[in-house]
């Protein structure tokens, strides 16, 4: 991998992050997004209700690349974008 990256060094730029790094990762923007409007609605009492729930959320958001772009819009996560 090393080898390869380093053929392609002008091309790609890599950021060595610590193993785990949430406020480094837009991920965790997605994660927040989906948790905070999951909890908003009545509680999912089983596990395809949560299924759902998680699935109608993803295709609103999928009619929102704003929204999608705002996650890499935080200072931490300009790296990405």
């Amino acid at each position: 991998m090393r080898n390869w990256l380093a053929a392609r060094q002008e091309q790609i730029e890599v950021f060595y992050l610590p193993f785990y790094s949430s406020k480094l990762n837009p991920d965790e923007g997605l994660n927040a997004d989906l948790k905070h409007a999951v909890t908003r609605k009545p509680p999912a009492r089983s596990k395809p209700a949560l299924k759902r729930a998680v699935i109608s959320h993803m295709r609103r958001l999928a009619k929102l690349p704003g929204r999608i772009r705002s996650y890499f819009g935080h200072p931490s996560f300009r790296y990405a974008a």
